[in-house]
């Protein structure tokens, strides 16, 4: 038998395990939010608009390369590692064991939230399993994507990639390592030692400088100290006290390590079960999976895109759109939605229910392709490549949808949006299997359209859904 179960912390884990047992009925509900494409879907806004009646809010993956905007009557806040329930001084919000934290990018996005009068202390923790991501390894990406002969994946380079090799090679930092003064003076002066013999060798880099490494990461440990926490535990208690859960994705399921357009990808579980390995809560604890999709497709950084649209059209859903990365300001790709990917995205998911965002873009158009089928050497297929060269010989099949060619930025009901529109999100759902339960109409928290059967099904119009 373990040695912690005759202790308190060891009963306390039994017991949260043994509620979790119980139906259904009795614990919380929970939702795990997915980009069912190339990221940059509309995460955040959508997060925040579910957290008016979910108690907590947990990040499982990624790093603070993923950008949420949420605009709060014409108040924007960009959010990298903080979940999106931030926002709400009610609502708990967990960055889970499955993210990796930059220590000095977790407390200056922590200083701006508080500059901005975002209560943040005790409504903010931090897995103390959490990878942490070193200057080295800042150093080893940027080295390593403008190697010569590379094939560059677009990273963002700040060292998300290297921090998920360590944690898997076995030679990584947690926070609780970090805030273990002695093992991080040992750590960091054997790792840089390491690392800049490698670096040097490879990429001709400059040495880091280990002391002055260590003195800056010991003066962050001690002020991320009052974050910490046990959040598999915490998580796992808030459930079973009846408390309500959104786990939060990062980036989109096609960049997926395992499940995206490899090796044009991010460096973790970006799709829905990454939401239970991510935070420490078990995979039959999670009721719906919810998956964010434009209403068109984009993509930031290299790899493939079957629906891309390299001409004026592109240049002008990208200007609509104001596609630009909320971390990086890079440009995003654009293209037609893309209904293979969304099939896909939902069988990899087990995706329930869409969101549908960036309605408005295509308030101009009198007339929008869809893609609906992909053809192989003439041949229609169903299947989704293994390998990014694949998708080279992928022709897109369109069929050409009404546009409704008016506003919608100022419609609040499914009711009252154009037909045409009201068709082109029936189609959605005909040709992907799944409900459309939001829709979004413009960047602003108020610009959303809730379906009335989604509202019922997670809560929503339940004023006691926290309790």
């Amino acid at each position: 038998m373990c040695a912690t179960m005759g202790r308190p912390e060891g009963r306390a884990i039994f017991q949260v395990e043994f509620a979790l047992r119980r139906s259904k009925t009795t614990r919380g509900r929970t939702a795990v939010i997915v980009g069912a494409q190339w990221g940059d879907e509309g995460k955040g806004k959508i997060v925040d608009v579910l957290t008016q009646t979910f108690s907590v809010v947990a990040r499982y993956a990624g790093g603070h390369n993923a950008g949420h905007t949420v605009i709060i009557n014409g108040k924007k806040f960009i959010l990298q590692l903080v979940p999106g329930g931030i926002l709400r001084p009610e609502c708990t919000s967990v960055i889970g064991n499955g993210v990796v934290i930059d220590p000095l990018a977790f407390l200056k996005e922590v200083a701006s939230l508080r500059a901005g009068g975002v209560r943040v202390d005790g409504n903010l923790f931090v897995s103390n399993r959490a990878q942490v991501i070193l200057p080295y390894h800042r150093m080893m990406e940027l080295g390593s994507e403008n190697a010569p002969g590379r094939v560059k994946i677009g990273t963002t380079s700040r060292g998300i990639g290297p921090s998920y090799e360590d944690k898997m090679g076995r030679r990584g930092l947690r926070i609780a390592d970090l805030l273990d003064t002695q093992l991080l003076r040992a750590h960091i002066e054997n790792t840089c030692r390491e690392k800049n013999m490698i670096a040097h060798a490879l990429f001709n880099s400059e040495p880091l400088d280990a002391d002055k490494m260590f003195r800056e990461y010991a003066d962050a440990a001690e002020q991320i100290a009052p974050f910490v926490r046990d959040t598999a535990l915490l998580l796992n208690r808030a459930l079973a006290e009846g408390k309500s859960i959104v786990f939060e994705g990062a980036q989109g399921t096609m960049l997926d390590i395992d499940h995206g357009t490899y090796p044009f990808v991010t460096s973790s579980s970006a799709t829905s079960g990454g939401a239970a390995t991510g935070t420490g809560v078990p995979p039959t604890a999670i009721d719906t999976v919810i998956g964010i999709t434009k209403a068109y497709c984009t993509r930031v950084g290299s790899g493939p895109f079957p629906s891309e649209l390299l001409d004026a059209q592109g240049e002008d859903l990208r200007q609509r759109g104001n596609e630009f990365g909320a971390v990086t300001g890079r440009p995003r790709r654009t293209g037609w939605l893309d209904l293979p990917l969304l099939r896909y995205a939902g069988m990899i998911n087990g995706i329930s229910w869409l969101v549908i965002t960036k309605l408005d873009v295509l308030d101009h158009l009198t007339e929008i392709p869809v893609c609906v089928g992909y053809k192989v050497d003439g041949k229609e297929t169903d299947e989704v490549p293994a390998q990014a060269c694949g998708y080279e010989k992928i022709e897109c099949i369109y069929r050409n949808m009404p546009g409704w060619a008016s506003p919608t930025q100022d419609i609040r009901t499914v009711e009252a949006l154009p037909k045409a529109a009201r068709e082109y999100l029936a189609f959605i759902e005909k040709e992907t299997g799944a409900r459309v339960g939001m829709i979004s109409t413009g960047p602003d928290r108020e610009q959303t359209i809730l379906v009335p059967s989604f509202i019922s099904e997670l809560g929503l119009d339940s004023p006691a859904a926290r309790d």
